[in-house]
C-alpha cells in the first residue's frame, strides 16, 4: 500500500516562503539515501506529483524516490550541481516559460547538453505548457474544476473573482487559471485535488505521467 503523503499535508497550512524552505529542507533531509531525486519548480508541483504517484499505486517512500521543490526554476542549475556528485538518478519538471532555465542548469551541471525538449525527456526532465495548473485544467475541463471549486465552498469566490474588470469576459480556463494562482494556499489545495481528480478520469497529463514512468 502507498505510504508516502503529498507535501501539503505537512507543509500546505503555512504558504508562502515558509512553506517552501520547510519543504525543499524536508526533502533534502532524505536525499542521502535516495535512488531517484525529481527535482520541480515549487511545492504545488511536488504535491501534484506525489498525489499521482499514491493514485498510480506507487509508495516513492519505499522505492527512495524523493520529489524536491527548489523554490523556483532558476535555482534549478544549484541543485543539479550539488546533486549529480551524490550519484543519484536525476529527473525533474518545468513549465514551459522555464525550459530554457532548466536547459542551460542541465548543461551546467554537465547532466547533459539538451538542444530539444525530447533531449531533455530522455535525460528525465519534462515540461508542461504553460505550467502545471494550465496541464489540470485543460485535463479536466472548465466545467469539472468548478465543480470541485463548489465542492470545496470556492466557487462564490470565483464567480467574484470574474467578475472582476480585468478578468470579466475572459476565457474559463484562463481565469481558472488566475484563480488558482493568485493565492499559494489555494494553488497547493487544488494541486492535490485537481491531480485526483485527473487520476479519476485516467486524464493526469502526460508530463506527470510521463515523469512517473521514468523514475
Amino acid at each position: 500500500m502507498a505510504t508516502t503523503r503529498p507535501a501539503e499535508v505537512v507543509d500546505g497550512h503555512l504558504g508562502g516562503n515558509a512553506a517552501s524552505i520547510r519543504a525543499t529542507a524536508r526533502a533534502l533531509a532524505k536525499v542521502g539515501s535516495a535512488a531517484a531525486v525529481v527535482l520541480v519548480e515549487g511545492i504545488s508541483d511536488q504535491i501534484a506529483l506525489e498525489t499521482a504517484a499514491v493514485g498510480r499505486g506507487r509508495d516513492l517512500d519505499a522505492e527512495r524516490v524523493v520529489i524536491v521543490p527548489i523554490g523556483g526554476a532558476h535555482a534549478i542549475g544549484h541543485f543539479l550541481t550539488r546533486l549529480t556528485p551524490a550519484g543519484v538518478r536525476l529527473a525533474g519538471l518545468c513549465d514551459l516559460r522555464e525550459e530554457e532555465v532548466f536547459r542551460r542548469g542541465l548543461a551546467t551541471a554537465r547532466v547533459g547538453s539538451p538542444r530539444t525538449r525530447t533531449e531533455m525527456e530522455r535525460l528525465g526532465f519534462y515540461v508542461c505548457v504553460k505550467d502545471l495548473e494550465d496541464e489540470l485544467i485543460r485535463a479536466l475541463g472548465a466545467a469539472r474544476v468548478e465543480e470541485l471549486f463548489e465542492s470545496q465552498g470556492d466557487l462564490r469566490a470565483f464567480h467574484s473573482f470574474q467578475s472582476q474588470p480585468a478578468w470579466r469576459g475572459r476565457e474559463p480556463e484562463a481565469q481558472l487559471w488566475r484563480f488558482l494562482r493568485s493565492s499559494s494556499r489555494r494553488n497547493q489545495r487544488y494541486a492535490r485535488l485537481l491531480a485526483e481528480a485527473a487520476l479519476d478520469r485516467d486524464a493526469l497529463p502526460r508530463p506527470l505521467d510521463a515523469l512517473l514512468d521514468h523514475v
